[in-house]
Protein backbone atom coordinates (compact mmCIF):
# COMPACT_ATOMS: atom_id res chain seq x y z
CA UNK A 1 0.00 0.00 0.00
CA UNK A 2 1.22 3.49 -0.83
CA UNK A 3 -0.78 6.24 0.85
CA UNK A 4 -0.17 9.76 -0.41
CA UNK A 5 -0.70 12.92 1.62
CA UNK A 6 0.00 16.57 0.88
CA UNK A 7 -0.92 17.70 4.40
CA UNK A 8 1.88 19.52 6.19
CA UNK A 9 2.90 22.39 8.41
CA UNK A 10 2.14 25.21 6.00
CA UNK A 11 -0.55 27.87 5.60
CA UNK A 12 -3.14 25.26 4.57
CA UNK A 13 -2.48 22.93 7.51
CA UNK A 14 -5.45 20.59 7.79
CA UNK A 15 -8.00 23.40 7.47
CA UNK A 16 -11.21 22.95 5.54
CA UNK A 17 -12.46 25.80 3.34
CA UNK A 18 -14.64 27.39 6.03
CA UNK A 19 -11.67 27.45 8.43
CA UNK A 20 -9.55 29.04 5.68
CA UNK A 21 -12.13 31.78 5.24
CA UNK A 22 -11.93 32.48 8.97
CA UNK A 23 -8.12 32.50 8.87
CA UNK A 24 -8.16 34.94 5.96
CA UNK A 25 -10.64 37.28 7.63
CA UNK A 26 -8.74 37.37 10.90
CA UNK A 27 -5.41 37.94 9.14
CA UNK A 28 -3.77 34.71 10.32
CA UNK A 29 -2.95 33.83 6.70
CA UNK A 30 -3.00 35.62 3.37
CA UNK A 31 -4.47 34.40 0.12
CA UNK A 32 -0.97 34.43 -1.39
CA UNK A 33 0.22 32.07 1.36
CA UNK A 34 -2.70 29.69 0.82
CA UNK A 35 -2.21 29.64 -2.94
CA UNK A 36 1.54 29.09 -2.68
CA UNK A 37 1.04 26.25 -0.22
CA UNK A 38 -1.55 24.61 -2.48
CA UNK A 39 0.78 24.90 -5.49
CA UNK A 40 3.59 23.28 -3.53
CA UNK A 41 1.29 20.48 -2.43
CA UNK A 42 0.05 19.89 -5.98
CA UNK A 43 3.61 19.73 -7.28
CA UNK A 44 4.56 17.26 -4.53
CA UNK A 45 1.78 14.72 -5.02
CA UNK A 46 0.78 15.03 -8.68
CA UNK A 47 3.61 12.76 -9.90
CA UNK A 48 2.01 9.99 -7.82
CA UNK A 49 -1.69 10.85 -8.31
CA UNK A 50 -1.76 12.26 -11.86
CA UNK A 51 -4.75 14.47 -11.11
CA UNK A 52 -3.63 17.64 -12.89
CA UNK A 53 -4.96 18.28 -16.40
CA UNK A 54 -3.84 21.90 -16.82
CA UNK A 55 -1.60 24.06 -14.64
CA UNK A 56 -2.53 27.70 -14.03
CA UNK A 57 -0.18 28.33 -11.11
CA UNK A 58 1.21 31.66 -12.32
CA UNK A 59 -2.26 33.08 -12.91
CA UNK A 60 -3.33 31.99 -9.43
CA UNK A 61 -0.24 33.55 -7.88
CA UNK A 62 -0.87 36.82 -9.72
CA UNK A 63 -4.52 36.93 -8.62
CA UNK A 64 -3.63 36.22 -4.98
CA UNK A 65 -0.73 38.69 -4.93
CA UNK A 66 -2.80 41.48 -6.48
CA UNK A 67 -5.08 41.68 -3.48
CA UNK A 68 -8.03 42.04 -5.86
CA UNK A 69 -11.23 40.81 -4.27
CA UNK A 70 -14.12 39.18 -6.07
CA UNK A 71 -16.33 39.69 -3.06
CA UNK A 72 -17.49 36.10 -2.66
CA UNK A 73 -17.45 34.24 0.65
CA UNK A 74 -14.52 32.01 -0.40
CA UNK A 75 -12.43 34.93 -1.69
CA UNK A 76 -8.79 33.81 -1.63
CA UNK A 77 -9.33 30.05 -1.09
CA UNK A 78 -7.53 27.85 -3.67
CA UNK A 79 -9.44 25.32 -5.77
CA UNK A 80 -9.37 23.33 -9.00
CA UNK A 81 -11.92 23.08 -11.81
CA UNK A 82 -12.68 19.84 -13.62
CA UNK A 83 -11.49 19.84 -17.22
CA UNK A 84 -14.90 19.58 -18.87
CA UNK A 85 -16.16 23.13 -18.31
CA UNK A 86 -14.81 26.17 -20.13
CA UNK A 87 -12.57 28.57 -18.22
CA UNK A 88 -11.11 31.61 -19.98
CA UNK A 89 -7.40 31.24 -20.63
CA UNK A 90 -7.39 27.46 -20.14
CA UNK A 91 -7.98 24.63 -22.63
CA UNK A 92 -10.90 22.23 -22.24
CA UNK A 93 -9.73 18.71 -23.12
CA UNK A 94 -12.52 16.54 -21.65
CA UNK A 95 -10.08 13.90 -20.38
CA UNK A 96 -8.76 13.02 -23.84
CA UNK A 97 -5.93 13.93 -26.20
CA UNK A 98 -8.01 13.51 -29.37
CA UNK A 99 -7.50 17.13 -30.50
CA UNK A 100 -4.98 19.92 -30.08
CA UNK A 101 -5.44 22.11 -26.97
CA UNK A 102 -6.67 25.65 -27.51
CA UNK A 103 -7.26 28.31 -24.87
CA UNK A 104 -10.85 29.30 -24.25
CA UNK A 105 -11.78 32.94 -24.79
CA UNK A 106 -14.63 33.02 -22.27
CA UNK A 107 -15.84 31.44 -19.07
CA UNK A 108 -18.74 29.05 -19.47
CA UNK A 109 -21.87 29.76 -17.44
CA UNK A 110 -20.88 27.41 -14.62
CA UNK A 111 -17.32 28.75 -14.37
CA UNK A 112 -18.70 32.32 -14.09
CA UNK A 113 -20.88 31.20 -11.21
CA UNK A 114 -18.20 29.08 -9.51
CA UNK A 115 -15.54 31.78 -9.61
CA UNK A 116 -18.00 34.41 -8.35
CA UNK A 117 -17.74 32.65 -4.98
CA UNK A 118 -14.16 34.00 -4.77
CA UNK A 119 -12.38 30.68 -5.16
CA UNK A 120 -9.01 30.94 -6.93
CA UNK A 121 -8.43 28.21 -9.55
CA UNK A 122 -4.96 26.67 -9.69
CA UNK A 123 -5.82 24.87 -12.91
CA UNK A 124 -7.94 21.99 -14.09
CA UNK A 125 -8.26 18.39 -12.93
CA UNK A 126 -8.24 15.19 -14.93
CA UNK A 127 -11.25 13.03 -15.77
CA UNK A 128 -12.00 9.89 -17.75
CA UNK A 129 -12.49 10.48 -21.48
CA UNK A 130 -15.63 12.65 -21.78
CA UNK A 131 -16.55 11.40 -18.31
CA UNK A 132 -17.88 8.12 -19.70
CA UNK A 133 -16.00 5.77 -17.35
CA UNK A 134 -16.08 5.57 -13.56
CA UNK A 135 -12.27 5.28 -13.56
CA UNK A 136 -9.81 7.61 -15.28
CA UNK A 137 -7.22 5.33 -16.89
CA UNK A 138 -6.38 6.98 -20.20
CA UNK A 139 -3.81 4.95 -22.22
CA UNK A 140 -1.57 7.96 -22.92
CA UNK A 141 -2.54 10.52 -20.26
CA UNK A 142 -2.30 7.84 -17.58
CA UNK A 143 -4.41 6.73 -14.64
CA UNK A 144 -5.56 9.01 -11.83
CA UNK A 145 -4.63 7.19 -8.63
CA UNK A 146 -6.25 7.09 -5.23
CA UNK A 147 -4.35 8.82 -2.39
CA UNK A 148 -5.57 6.18 0.08
CA UNK A 149 -3.65 3.59 -1.95
CA UNK A 150 -2.16 4.37 -5.34
CA UNK A 151 -2.81 0.83 -6.59
CA UNK A 152 -6.52 1.76 -6.69
CA UNK A 153 -8.59 4.08 -8.86
CA UNK A 154 -9.66 7.49 -7.59
CA UNK A 155 -13.07 6.93 -9.18
CA UNK A 156 -14.43 9.10 -11.95
CA UNK A 157 -15.26 11.00 -13.76
CA UNK A 158 -14.27 13.76 -11.30
CA UNK A 159 -11.17 11.77 -10.45
CA UNK A 160 -8.49 14.46 -10.24
CA UNK A 161 -10.68 16.67 -8.06
CA UNK A 162 -11.40 13.77 -5.72
CA UNK A 163 -7.76 12.76 -5.42
CA UNK A 164 -6.54 16.31 -4.77
CA UNK A 165 -9.17 17.13 -2.13
CA UNK A 166 -8.63 13.83 -0.30
CA UNK A 167 -4.84 14.23 -0.37
CA UNK A 168 -5.09 17.76 1.04
CA UNK A 169 -3.96 19.78 -1.98
CA UNK A 170 -7.07 21.98 -1.76
CA UNK A 171 -10.10 21.80 0.55
CA UNK A 172 -12.73 22.09 -2.18
CA UNK A 173 -12.81 21.36 -5.90
CA UNK A 174 -15.32 21.42 -8.73
CA UNK A 175 -16.90 18.16 -9.83
CA UNK A 176 -19.88 17.27 -11.97
CA UNK A 177 -22.12 14.26 -12.21
CA UNK A 178 -23.88 12.68 -15.19
CA UNK A 179 -24.14 9.15 -13.81
CA UNK A 180 -22.43 9.37 -10.42
CA UNK A 181 -19.31 11.41 -11.15
CA UNK A 182 -19.50 13.50 -7.96
CA UNK A 183 -20.63 10.63 -5.74
CA UNK A 184 -18.31 7.93 -7.13
CA UNK A 185 -15.02 9.77 -6.42
CA UNK A 186 -16.49 10.89 -3.09
CA UNK A 187 -17.03 7.23 -2.17
CA UNK A 188 -13.61 6.12 -3.47
CA UNK A 189 -11.67 8.94 -1.76
CA UNK A 190 -13.55 9.29 1.53
CA UNK A 191 -15.19 12.64 0.73
CA UNK A 192 -18.53 14.44 0.88
CA UNK A 193 -20.13 14.56 -2.56
CA UNK A 194 -23.55 16.13 -3.11
CA UNK A 195 -25.18 15.89 -6.52
CA UNK A 196 -27.72 18.72 -6.37
CA UNK A 197 -31.24 18.88 -7.73
CA UNK A 198 -31.69 19.48 -11.43
CA UNK A 199 -31.65 23.24 -11.96
CA UNK A 200 -30.03 24.05 -8.61
CA UNK A 201 -26.85 25.47 -10.21
CA UNK A 202 -26.19 27.06 -13.63
CA UNK A 203 -25.24 24.71 -16.46
CA UNK A 204 -23.11 25.25 -19.52
CA UNK A 205 -24.91 25.47 -22.86
CA UNK A 206 -24.17 21.91 -24.00
CA UNK A 207 -25.59 20.32 -20.86
CA UNK A 208 -28.62 22.65 -20.83
CA UNK A 209 -29.59 21.42 -24.29
CA UNK A 210 -29.63 17.70 -23.45
CA UNK A 211 -33.02 15.96 -23.95
CA UNK A 212 -32.75 14.69 -20.36
CA UNK A 213 -30.52 16.98 -18.32
CA UNK A 214 -28.64 14.29 -16.43
CA UNK A 215 -25.49 16.37 -15.73
CA UNK A 216 -25.27 18.36 -12.50
CA UNK A 217 -22.33 20.48 -11.30
CA UNK A 218 -21.17 20.63 -7.70
CA UNK A 219 -18.13 20.22 -5.44
CA UNK A 220 -16.13 17.65 -3.52
CA UNK A 221 -15.08 18.48 0.05
CA UNK A 222 -13.71 16.83 3.17
CA UNK A 223 -16.35 18.28 5.53
CA UNK A 224 -20.11 18.64 5.44
CA UNK A 225 -19.86 22.28 6.43
CA UNK A 226 -17.78 23.10 3.35
CA UNK A 227 -20.41 21.57 1.07
CA UNK A 228 -23.18 23.36 2.98
CA UNK A 229 -21.32 26.68 2.78
CA UNK A 230 -20.81 26.29 -0.97
CA UNK A 231 -24.53 25.82 -1.61
CA UNK A 232 -25.45 28.62 0.80
CA UNK A 233 -23.15 31.04 -0.98
CA UNK A 234 -24.08 29.74 -4.41
CA UNK A 235 -27.73 30.50 -3.67
CA UNK A 236 -26.80 34.11 -2.94
CA UNK A 237 -25.17 34.40 -6.36
CA UNK A 238 -27.73 32.51 -8.46
CA UNK A 239 -31.13 31.22 -7.36
CA UNK A 240 -33.60 28.95 -9.13
CA UNK A 241 -36.95 30.14 -7.79
CA UNK A 242 -38.70 26.92 -8.80
CA UNK A 243 -36.76 24.97 -6.13
CA UNK A 244 -37.02 25.15 -2.36
CA UNK A 245 -34.19 27.29 -0.95
CA UNK A 246 -31.37 25.53 0.88
CA UNK A 247 -30.37 28.47 3.05
CA UNK A 248 -27.72 28.28 5.77
CA UNK A 249 -27.36 24.72 7.08
CA UNK A 250 -25.03 24.64 10.07
CA UNK A 251 -25.92 21.44 11.91
CA UNK A 252 -28.27 18.48 12.25
CA UNK A 253 -31.99 18.87 11.79
CA UNK A 254 -34.53 18.19 14.53
CA UNK A 255 -36.95 16.09 12.52
CA UNK A 256 -36.66 12.30 12.74
CA UNK A 257 -36.85 10.95 9.21
CA UNK A 258 -38.53 7.98 7.56
CA UNK A 259 -35.65 6.19 5.84
CA UNK A 260 -36.04 3.49 3.19
CA UNK A 261 -33.02 1.19 2.77
CA UNK A 262 -32.28 -0.52 -0.54
CA UNK A 263 -29.20 -2.75 -0.77
CA UNK A 264 -30.04 -4.60 -3.97
CA UNK A 265 -30.07 -2.81 -7.33
CA UNK A 266 -32.38 -4.53 -9.82
CA UNK A 267 -30.91 -8.06 -10.15
CA UNK A 268 -27.54 -7.08 -8.70
CA UNK A 269 -26.55 -7.82 -5.09
CA UNK A 270 -24.04 -5.59 -3.35
CA UNK A 271 -20.78 -7.21 -2.23
CA UNK A 272 -20.71 -8.52 1.37
CA UNK A 273 -18.56 -5.59 2.59
CA UNK A 274 -20.86 -3.02 1.00
CA UNK A 275 -23.98 -4.78 2.27
CA UNK A 276 -22.57 -4.91 5.81
CA UNK A 277 -21.72 -1.19 5.74
CA UNK A 278 -25.22 -0.35 4.52
CA UNK A 279 -26.73 -2.37 7.36
CA UNK A 280 -24.41 -0.69 9.88
CA UNK A 281 -25.42 2.73 8.54
CA UNK A 282 -29.09 1.80 8.78
CA UNK A 283 -28.56 0.66 12.40
CA UNK A 284 -26.80 3.95 13.19
CA UNK A 285 -29.74 5.89 11.77
CA UNK A 286 -32.12 3.81 13.88
CA UNK A 287 -30.00 4.47 16.95
CA UNK A 288 -30.29 8.20 16.24
CA UNK A 289 -34.08 7.92 16.32
CA UNK A 290 -34.88 7.77 12.62
CA UNK A 291 -37.51 5.29 11.42
CA UNK A 292 -35.82 2.78 9.14
CA UNK A 293 -37.55 0.41 6.74
CA UNK A 294 -35.68 -2.19 4.68
CA UNK A 295 -37.16 -2.64 1.21
CA UNK A 296 -36.84 -6.10 -0.30
CA UNK A 297 -36.55 -4.88 -3.88
CA UNK A 298 -35.34 -1.86 -5.77
CA UNK A 299 -37.95 0.73 -6.84
CA UNK A 300 -36.12 1.09 -10.18
CA UNK A 301 -37.94 -0.36 -13.24
CA UNK A 302 -36.24 -3.28 -15.00
CA UNK A 303 -35.85 -1.21 -18.16
CA UNK A 304 -33.83 1.53 -16.47
CA UNK A 305 -30.30 0.15 -16.88
CA UNK A 306 -30.70 -0.40 -20.63
CA UNK A 307 -32.46 2.94 -21.14
CA UNK A 308 -29.76 4.86 -19.28
CA UNK A 309 -26.96 3.06 -21.09
CA UNK A 310 -28.50 3.86 -24.48
CA UNK A 311 -28.94 7.52 -23.55
CA UNK A 312 -25.33 7.60 -22.24
CA UNK A 313 -24.19 5.99 -25.49
CA UNK A 314 -26.10 8.55 -27.56
CA UNK A 315 -23.98 11.30 -25.98
CA UNK A 316 -20.84 9.46 -27.09
CA UNK A 317 -22.27 9.11 -30.58
CA UNK A 318 -22.99 12.84 -30.77
CA UNK A 319 -19.46 13.72 -29.66
CA UNK A 320 -17.78 11.26 -32.02
CA UNK A 321 -19.87 12.26 -35.03
CA UNK A 322 -19.53 16.03 -34.49
CA UNK A 323 -15.93 15.96 -33.25
CA UNK A 324 -14.34 18.23 -35.86
CA UNK A 325 -17.14 20.78 -35.61
CA UNK A 326 -17.17 20.72 -31.80
CA UNK A 327 -13.47 20.41 -30.97
CA UNK A 328 -11.75 21.74 -34.08
CA UNK A 329 -10.15 20.34 -37.24
CA UNK A 330 -7.42 18.51 -35.30
CA UNK A 331 -10.01 16.10 -33.83
CA UNK A 332 -8.93 12.50 -34.51
CA UNK A 333 -11.41 9.77 -33.64
CA UNK A 334 -8.61 7.19 -33.92
CA UNK A 335 -7.24 8.60 -30.64
CA UNK A 336 -10.46 7.91 -28.72
CA UNK A 337 -10.50 4.98 -26.30
CA UNK A 338 -12.40 1.72 -26.77
CA UNK A 339 -15.10 2.68 -24.31
CA UNK A 340 -16.05 5.90 -26.15
CA UNK A 341 -16.01 4.13 -29.53
CA UNK A 342 -17.95 1.17 -28.15
CA UNK A 343 -20.64 3.49 -26.78
CA UNK A 344 -20.82 5.14 -30.20
CA UNK A 345 -21.38 1.74 -31.84
CA UNK A 346 -24.00 0.77 -29.25
CA UNK A 347 -25.99 3.96 -29.87
CA UNK A 348 -25.73 3.60 -33.64
CA UNK A 349 -27.08 0.03 -33.58
CA UNK A 350 -29.92 0.90 -31.20
CA UNK A 351 -30.84 4.40 -32.36
CA UNK A 352 -34.40 3.31 -33.16
CA UNK A 353 -34.92 2.56 -29.45
CA UNK A 354 -33.69 5.94 -28.21
CA UNK A 355 -37.01 7.90 -28.31
CA UNK A 356 -38.75 5.33 -26.09
CA UNK A 357 -35.75 5.19 -23.74
CA UNK A 358 -35.83 8.98 -23.35
CA UNK A 359 -39.58 8.88 -22.69
CA UNK A 360 -39.15 6.27 -19.96
CA UNK A 361 -36.26 8.19 -18.38
CA UNK A 362 -38.38 11.33 -18.26
CA UNK A 363 -41.21 9.41 -16.56
CA UNK A 364 -38.95 7.83 -13.95
CA UNK A 365 -39.49 10.60 -11.43
CA UNK A 366 -43.10 9.50 -11.08
CA UNK A 367 -41.75 6.25 -9.62
CA UNK A 368 -39.56 7.98 -7.05
CA UNK A 369 -42.24 10.55 -6.24
CA UNK A 370 -44.49 7.65 -5.15
CA UNK A 371 -41.64 6.32 -2.99
CA UNK A 372 -41.17 9.70 -1.31
CA UNK A 373 -44.83 9.82 -0.28
CA UNK A 374 -43.93 7.17 2.31
CA UNK A 375 -40.29 8.02 2.99
CA UNK A 376 -38.22 11.16 3.52
CA UNK A 377 -34.84 9.72 2.53
CA UNK A 378 -33.63 6.75 0.52
CA UNK A 379 -30.39 5.04 1.68
CA UNK A 380 -28.43 2.98 -0.82
CA UNK A 381 -24.76 2.11 -1.21
CA UNK A 382 -23.00 4.59 -3.45
CA UNK A 383 -21.29 1.71 -5.26
CA UNK A 384 -22.14 -1.99 -5.35
CA UNK A 385 -18.55 -3.18 -4.81
CA UNK A 386 -15.39 -1.92 -3.16
CA UNK A 387 -13.06 0.42 -5.07
CA UNK A 388 -11.22 -1.59 -7.76
CA UNK A 389 -7.54 -1.58 -8.57
CA UNK A 390 -6.14 0.31 -11.53
CA UNK A 391 -6.64 -1.84 -14.63
CA UNK A 392 -10.04 -3.26 -13.70
CA UNK A 393 -11.72 -0.67 -15.93
CA UNK A 394 -8.91 -0.28 -18.47
CA UNK A 395 -10.55 1.61 -21.38
CA UNK A 396 -8.27 -0.10 -23.91
CA UNK A 397 -9.78 -3.50 -23.03
CA UNK A 398 -12.67 -5.10 -24.86
CA UNK A 399 -15.70 -2.80 -24.79
CA UNK A 400 -18.12 -5.41 -23.48
CA UNK A 401 -15.78 -6.43 -20.67
CA UNK A 402 -15.40 -2.83 -19.51
CA UNK A 403 -19.13 -2.13 -19.80
CA UNK A 404 -20.12 -5.27 -17.87
CA UNK A 405 -17.74 -4.30 -15.07
CA UNK A 406 -18.99 -0.70 -15.05
CA UNK A 407 -22.63 -1.74 -14.85
CA UNK A 408 -21.86 -4.10 -11.96
CA UNK A 409 -19.94 -1.47 -10.00
CA UNK A 410 -22.00 1.64 -10.75
CA UNK A 411 -25.38 0.09 -10.09
CA UNK A 412 -26.97 2.74 -7.85
CA UNK A 413 -25.88 6.28 -8.78
CA UNK A 414 -27.50 6.85 -12.24
CA UNK A 415 -31.06 6.88 -10.83
CA UNK A 416 -30.87 10.44 -9.48
CA UNK A 417 -29.31 11.71 -12.71
CA UNK A 418 -32.42 10.57 -14.55
CA UNK A 419 -34.91 11.86 -11.96
CA UNK A 420 -33.00 15.07 -11.18
CA UNK A 421 -33.32 14.46 -7.44
CA UNK A 422 -30.47 15.32 -5.03
CA UNK A 423 -28.19 12.64 -3.59
CA UNK A 424 -25.17 12.79 -1.32
CA UNK A 425 -22.39 10.25 -0.76
CA UNK A 426 -20.83 10.16 2.70
CA UNK A 427 -17.76 8.15 3.79
CA UNK A 428 -19.44 5.88 6.32
CA UNK A 429 -16.84 3.13 6.55
CA UNK A 430 -13.74 1.36 5.27
CA UNK A 431 -13.12 -1.98 3.60
CA UNK A 432 -10.74 -4.62 4.98
CA UNK A 433 -8.08 -3.18 2.68
CA UNK A 434 -8.50 0.25 4.28
CA UNK A 435 -10.26 1.90 1.35
CA UNK A 436 -13.21 4.24 2.03
CA UNK A 437 -16.78 3.03 1.52
CA UNK A 438 -19.48 5.53 0.65
CA UNK A 439 -23.18 5.40 1.45
CA UNK A 440 -25.66 7.42 -0.58
CA UNK A 441 -28.69 9.31 0.69
CA UNK A 442 -31.26 10.79 -1.68
CA UNK A 443 -34.36 12.93 -1.20
CA UNK A 444 -37.16 14.52 -3.22
CA UNK A 445 -36.37 17.28 -5.71
CA UNK A 446 -35.29 20.48 -3.95
CA UNK A 447 -34.58 18.89 -0.57
CA UNK A 448 -30.82 19.33 -0.34
CA UNK A 449 -31.30 20.95 3.06
CA UNK A 450 -32.69 17.69 4.44
CA UNK A 451 -29.68 15.77 3.12
CA UNK A 452 -27.19 18.29 4.52
CA UNK A 453 -28.81 18.23 7.96
CA UNK A 454 -28.66 14.44 7.98
CA UNK A 455 -25.04 14.56 6.79
CA UNK A 456 -24.11 16.88 9.68
CA UNK A 457 -25.75 14.45 12.11
CA UNK A 458 -23.91 11.43 10.71
CA UNK A 459 -20.57 13.26 10.59
CA UNK A 460 -20.93 14.05 14.30
CA UNK A 461 -22.15 10.56 15.22
CA UNK A 462 -19.47 8.70 13.28
CA UNK A 463 -16.60 10.97 12.22
CA UNK A 464 -15.02 9.60 9.09
CA UNK A 465 -11.34 8.74 8.81
CA UNK A 466 -9.00 11.23 7.20
CA UNK A 467 -5.85 10.53 5.24
CA UNK A 468 -3.65 13.01 7.09
CA UNK A 469 -3.82 11.07 10.35
CA UNK A 470 -1.79 8.12 9.05
CA UNK A 471 -0.46 8.94 5.59
CA UNK A 472 3.00 8.72 4.14
CA UNK A 473 4.15 10.94 1.33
Amino acid sequence: MRRVSAFGDDALGDLDAVAMVDALRTGRVSSAELVEAAISRAAAVNPMLNGLAHEAFDQARARAASGARVGGYFDGVPTFIKDNVDVAGMPTMQGTDAWDPRLQDYHGDFAKFYLATGLIPLGKTQLSEFGFSASAEHPRIGAVRNPWDTDYTAGASSSGSGAFVAAGVVPIAHANDGGGSIRIPAACNGLVGLKPSRGRLPLDKLTRQMPVRIVHDGVLTRSVRDTAAFYREGERIWRNRSLLPIGAVTGPGRDRLRVAVVIRSLNRDSSPAIRDQALQTAALLEGLGHRVTHLDSSPIPETFAEDFLLYWASMAMALVRTGKRTFGPSFDRERLDNLTLGLDRHATRNLHRLPLAITRLRRLRKVTERLYRDYDVLLMPTLAEETPRIGHLDPTADYQQVMDRLVDWVAFTPLQNATGEPAISLPMGQSDSGMPIGMMFSAPLGHERRLLELAFELEAAKPWPRIQAEATV
